[in-house]
């Protein structure tokens, strides 16, 4: 879980590069940081958002309590702590660290690795609820692996800086396209349509992952 919070509050500061020189990438580190030091609670709030927003989202449409993850004050702390060091650290030595290829293309890796868990939990979750429901099993596995990209939409809004051509669900980031595809496989594979092992699927979608995202990265570079 430590890592988990890790990756994605590092990547929240350091977001995913389109170019070597993508001016977008460099306005959006600027700002993260420039909120950071003038709003904190709003950036606290964005990074909270970002660690949680998969089950907050998936709580809504089982209609659980969506602030429920509040209840668990270990991860809370975790999570703020690591959000304090991202930001905060003295000579910014986290942002130094992550500036190598090699730390990059591991938590790179590592976050595709939560991803196919926070899929393979969200549709045997929604499983208990709504026996082979097949769209609602699709839909919460989506919901887990890529809540913390669409509930931003919900926090821009927050913020004062909603813009309809950004919506990620009219206009969907490549993440959010593939977590859909794999909410959709893992499915047939949990209603047993699909004749493969959960932990050979597993492997086989987190290596497409890591492998595509990680061939992404290396292009750029």
């Amino acid at each position: 879980m430590q890592k988990h919070f890790s990756i994605l509050i590092v990547i929240l500061k350091h977001p995913f590069k389109l170019s070597f020189h993508d001016e977008k990438y460099f306005d959006f580190k600027a700002r993260a940081v420039a909120v950071a030091w003038k709003n904190p609670l709003s950036s606290w709030f964005t990074a909270m958002l970002h660690c949680f927003g998969g089950g907050i989202l998936s709580c809504v449409l089982l209609a659980e309590p969506p602030l429920r993850f509040l209840a668990n004050n270990t991860n809370i702390l975790l999570a703020s702590s690591i959000w304090y060091i991202t930001f905060f650290c003295p000579c910014d030595l986290v942002s130094q660290g992550y500036s190598f290829l090699p730390v990059q293309l591991l938590a790179a890796g590592m976050k595709e690795v939560t991803r196919t868990w926070k899929i393979v939990g969200g549709v045997t979750h929604a499983n208990n609820y709504y026996k082979n429901g097949w769209i609602v099993m699709i839909a919460v596995g989506w919901a887990r692996g890529a809540g913390g990209s669409i509930i931003t939409n919900f926090e821009q809004l927050v913020k004062g800086g909603w813009k309809p051509e950004a919506n990620e669900w009219l206009k969907m980031s490549y993440p959010a396209k593939v977590t859909l595809l794999g909410s959709v496989i893992f499915t047939f594979q949990h209603t047993k349509h699909l004749a493969v092992s959960r932990h050979n699927l597993m492997f086989l979608y987190t290596m497409f992952l890591v492998a595509t995202k990680n061939a992404s990265k290396l292009n750029i570079q």
